[in-house]
């Protein structure tokens, strides 16, 4: 009896869906940068900052965010725990040292300093991400798309559970906010680290994943659902402290659902799919493979492709047979002349490139430019929400902060779902999804443009639905067109538009234009009271801008850069036209 628990209980710990749950409460804690809005007031009127100081520390969140070498380098050498542990002290040091700043426990330290704490802070989350899609991308090695999707998924919805937990404290310290931010994400990670693993994952393939991943995708449709649902009834109606509690304790029961599966996977008696495991290759293996047969490799691939549906149902040794012969064929027909194998410089669209050689394609920069001026444009809004808010007269920022959350979130689940089917079901390019993105996004600044009322909450779902969609739907482009080899590295300079947009459109234009109508209603108002009291007061005070037209030339001015990125993405959409016919048009002739 004992013995049998024992074994239980041991698979339950190497199960990849246990693996995966737990990766999912690790990128619920992720999205600690989707909570600047809400932590940037405070910081604002502690430290007596301006608007343009608020953004550099907006900038420097955005690199923290981005910059992933140092997560990827580090997750190759190190045990997945040992780099999720350092992900876990960065985020608690970071963001711990601005708490103490900010309540004035310590001295307060330079803007360049506060700037170098935001970004070891939110550098934290680039272990986070890395070590959570690394091992799950390796346990699900033919459920990649769904995987990464609901992973990125709930990081984007972090903020918005972190937010409720915020509301559970019960506390007017708006720096508490930065304590858990600090403190909460260090403890479920570090609680969680060693499940987080690679655990041989293609060796467990069961005919019951597609209905685990559909039961994940629709407890993460219950999640979204019922945290805009409170967040809508928090923000209407004024509820008591235990309601809070009661609302908070559903929203972990919910988060705690998904266990469900890889319990009753290790206590039922299913049998594993022996047809699909018994062609599943080992990761040592294929890899040996590569580096051994590398100049064969295109035209294997080649002859799997074109290989009749029958073929899958005969032996493995009469497949290889074969694939040999085909194989011979190729070369004895190029050898004759019949087939001419020309020497080409570097690897065409839909192989594998390395960085070098991906950075001299225009695809490339057609999609760097296209989500630098996408994501770019709706990072600014995530970054600024907080000071849009209250210039239209909100008190409570966290619920826009939340709303968006939760739309990124569902941006990130459907953006993924979507351009599956577009080249599933139809074979053409994914860009075309992200060309829809970029109109969903320019719409939503024009609403935030003009400030009419209720538009913050149209405005925030437009955008959060827009910036979340980018960030499903560029890495399977990226993979797609510039292959998986070197994926990581593609990724990590992929990821380096966020904060390139975000330092020129939040730091430059979003900063500099509500700084400048802050100061012209300052002078106004100074103008009008003509109280020496007053203009000796007002400048100690942090400028504040009040209005639609603190953020209305802005707001402009991204509708136009999304406009843009449109074209750029409809470009590329023409460019890639015969890459996505190959890859998947195939299977539909």
């Amino acid at each position: 009896m004992m013995g049998s628990l024992q074994e239980s209980f041991s698979a339950f710990v190497n199960n990849r869906w246990f693996v995966f749950v737990a990766a999912m409460w690790i990128q619920s804690c992720a999205g600690i940068g989707y909570l600047f809005g809400s932590i940037s007031p405070v910081i604002k009127s502690s430290l007596n900052y301006n608007q343009r100081q608020i953004a550099r520390l907006g900038v420097a969140k955005d690199l923290g965010d981005s910059v992933g070498f140092l997560a990827g380098s580090l997750c190759e050498i190190l045990p997945m725990w040992g780099a999720l542990l350092v992900g876990a002290l960065q985020n608690l040091i970071g963001y711990g040292w601005v708490w103490l700043v900010v309540t004035g426990r310590v001295p307060v330290l330079p803007l360049w300093a506060m700037c170098i704490l935001i970004f070891i802070g939110n550098n934290g989350e680039t272990y986070f991400n890395t070590a959570a899609l690394v091992s799950c991308v390796q346990n699900f090695p033919k459920s990649r798309g769904p995987v990464v999707g609901i992973l990125k998924g709930f990081a984007g919805l972090g903020g918005a559970i972190l937010t409720q937990v915020y509301a559970v404290m019960h506390t007017p310290d708006h720096a508490s906010l930065i304590f858990m931010v600090a403190v909460g994400p260090a403890m479920v990670v570090s609680a969680l680290m060693f499940i987080v693993r690679p655990v041989g994952g293609h060796k467990q393939v069961r005919p019951s994943d597609p209905t685990s991943f559909t039961f994940v995708y629709s407890v993460c449709l219950l999640l979204a659902a019922y945290l805009m649902g409170v967040m809508l009834v928090e923000d209407l109606i004024n509820l008591s402290h235990t309601v809070i509690v009661i609302f908070t304790v559903i929203l972990f029961v919910l988060l705690l659902l998904p266990i469900a599966i890889p319990i009753s996977l290790c206590f039922s008696s299913e049998p594993r799919d022996p047809a699909e495991q018994a062609f599943l290759p080992e990761p040592q293996k294929e890899e040996a493979g590569k580096s051994e047969h590398m100049a064969h490799e295109v035209i294997l691939s080649e002859v799997e492709d074109e290989k009749p549906r029958d073929v899958d149902l005969l032996p493995a040794s009469e497949r290889q047979k074969r694939i040999a012969q085909l194989q011979a064929k190729l070369f004895q027909a190029a050898a004759e002349g019949a087939v001419r194998v020309k020497r080409r410089r570097g690897p065409h669209r839909g192989e594998d490139f390395t960085l070098m050689q991906a950075l001299i394609k225009a695809d490339l920069w057609l999609i760097f430019v296209s989500l630098l001026l996408g994501s770019g444009s709706g990072l600014t809004v995530i970054d600024n929400l907080g000071q849009m808010s209250q210039s239209l007269g909100y008190d409570n920022t966290h619920i826009f902060v939340s709303i968006i959350s939760i739309w990124n979130f569902l941006g990130r689940i459907g953006g993924g779902y979507f351009s599956e089917v577009i080249v599933r079901n139809y074979a053409y390019p994914r860009p075309v999804a992200m060309a829809i993105a970029q109109f969903v996004m320019a719409v939503g600044h024009i609403f935030f443009a003009y400030g009419w009322p209720g538009t913050m909450y149209i405005g925030t779902l437009l955008i959060g639905l827009g910036y979340g969609a980018h960030w499903a739907i560029v890495p399977a482009t990226a993979s797609e067109l510039f292959g998986l080899k070197k994926f990581g590295a593609l990724y990590n300079f992929l990821t380096l538009a966020n904060p390139a947009g975000s330092l020129v459109f939040s730091g430059l234009i979003a900063s500099y234009i509500y700084d400048s109508e802050a100061e012209k209603q300052a002078h106004h108002h100074l103008q009008n009271i003509e109280s020496t009291f007053s203009s000796l007061l007002g400048p100690e005070e942090p400028l504040k801008c009040e209005g639609a037209i603190c953020f209305f030339l802005t707001s402009m001015i991204m509708s136009g850069f999304c406009i843009i990125a449109l074209i750029l993405s409809m470009i590329l959409v023409y460019r890639t036209k015969i890459v996505y016919t190959h890859l998947y048009g195939k299977s539909h002739t």
